[in-house]
């Protein structure tokens, strides 16, 4: 049987076919590849760079959905269904709306593969393919299953190889979709695993790309104390609590960790309430000390806001990149507050009627990428949209570039680092632009 992996890309800009030069490789599909029996053919087609050719031979289509690439995922299962071809879908989107997602393919998966998909093969194999399959959120490649990292031969990713230690968060923060896939648990893989796993390969520059590395303390600790020993350069997400943690920080540091996704979301103490952000607030002092402990371990921070809280206005957005570029922090992401489906944030739009685009702004064909989709409290949806793409373009202009570049603890510590910087400094600045404003599927 011959199983062919999708991986949609989010949409295209107005006039113009938009090519993802930011990509990395789909971790998840080829965790599935390497799941697959090797009876069977797989292939992937990454929409993000490539066509897919919708008249190649093939007995069973699996997509993943992620909430921003549901339209165009949709789009593509149209394509092989009406050729005949049964489709699957997974992935956050179908956790979040299957009812949705079920009329757009002939099976769904809620939940992580590693337990069903061998039994989804044998079904689809057998003609027997059920409407839906249910697996419990859980460890991250269990047991010792290794990507099949051949399909991802010529398509250009990024040189880094994306792994994960631990999958969710303990943290409830009321805007993620992670709290709600994970139910506030992390599940953690044993550390002989990823170690095998880093040694199976030929990169030495790996993205953790957990949800929060360093949520079950103790255990990160143990995977630093053995990734010491490695020879690695690694990056993953983690939640600021962690400088606060001297031994950790240390650790973290001597085992070849260059830097993290650190969600600060707002610098107001007001917005971070609301956000139920609790593990920023504990000893709030405008991150005076969490920065000074990231800079004195040589971290290159990549921080990341969520902006248009209730007490949000254009100023407090400008100073919020401001302060983002005063610190000099190696990366930023100015994210506009994104209400997923069925999350708390969501939910409480819904009540007070803010919701945009018949709240269902994924799908709806006047959303464009990175515009609001609800209504703020201290200006309009489209005020929101422009201060927020002006902080993303003043924080990636050539100033700031190179007043980021000149950091001697950070950026300049190394002549890698600073190659590294200003290699994604100036495909982040392009990216900007790019993606701004794109329309999500490929068809009006």
């Amino acid at each position: 049987m011959k199983i062919t992996l999708i991986k949609p890309t989010i949409g295209t800009k107005e006039h113009s076919l938009y090519i993802d030069e930011g990509r990395m490789e789909p971790l998840m599909l080829g965790v599935l590849a390497g799941l697959t029996p090797k009876e069977h053919e797989v292939v992937l087609y990454d929409d993000r760079m490539e066509k897919i050719p919708y008249d190649e031979q093939t007995d069973l289509v699996a997509i993943t959905v992620e909430t921003y690439t549901a339209r165009r995922a949709y789009e593509i299962s149209q394509e092989y269904k009406s050729r005949g071809v049964k489709v699957i879908m997974g992935g956050m989107h179908v956790m979040l709306m299957p009812q949705e997602v079920k009329q757009h393919c002939d099976s769904i998966l809620i939940g992580d593969a590693e337990t069903v998909w061998t039994t989804i093969i044998y079904d689809a194999k057998n003609n027997k393919l059920k409407d839906s399959y249910k697996a419990p959120a859980g460890i991250a490649q269990s047991p010792n299953i290794k990507p099949n990292r051949e399909i991802y031969q010529g398509k250009d990713y990024l040189p880094i190889s994306l792994m994960q230690f631990s999958r969710g968060c303990r943290f409830d923060c009321n805007f993620c979709a992670v709290s709600k896939y994970f139910d506030k648990k992390h599940y953690i893989r044993r550390i002989d695993e990823v170690l095998e796993e880093i040694e199976s390969q030929d990169r030495r520059f790996i993205f953790f790309v957990d949800d929060n590395i360093s949520s079950h303390r103790e255990a990160f600790k143990d995977l630093c104390k053995e990734l010491n020993h490695m020879k690695v350069n690694w990056i993953s997400q983690a939640s600021l609590d962690l400088t606060h943690d001297k031994e950790a920080m240390s650790l973290m540091a001597k085992s070849g960790c260059i830097g993290n996704v650190m969600g600060f979301e707002s610098i107001s103490k007001e917005s971070l309430k609301d956000a139920k952000k609790y593990s920023n607030l504990s000893s709030f002092s405008n991150y005076s000390y969490e920065i000074e402990v990231l800079r004195d371990h040589a971290m290159q921070t990549w921080a990341a806001f969520t902006l248009g809280y209730d007490h949000d206005t254009y100023d407090s957005i400008m100073a919020t990149m401001e302060f983002a570029k005063k610190n000099r922090f190696t990366f930023a992401a100015f994210n506009i507050l994104t209400p997923y489906p069925n999350t708390p944030f969501y939910d409480d739009l819904k009540k007070q009627n803010r919701l945009l685009y018949d709240g269902e702004w994924w799908l709806h064909p006047e959303y464009r990428f990175n515009h609001a989709a609800f209504l703020p409290k201290n200006m309009s949806a489209d005020e929101l949209t422009k201060v927020c793409h002006e902080a993303r373009s003043e924080f990636n202009s050539i100033g700031s570039i190179l007043y980021r570049f000149s950091d001697l603890k950070t950026n300049l510590k190394t002549l890698w680092r600073a190659s590294s910087f200003l290699k994604y400094a100036i495909l982040f600045r392009k990216e900007v632009h790019k993606k701004h404003s794109m329309r999500f599927g490929l068809k009006i």
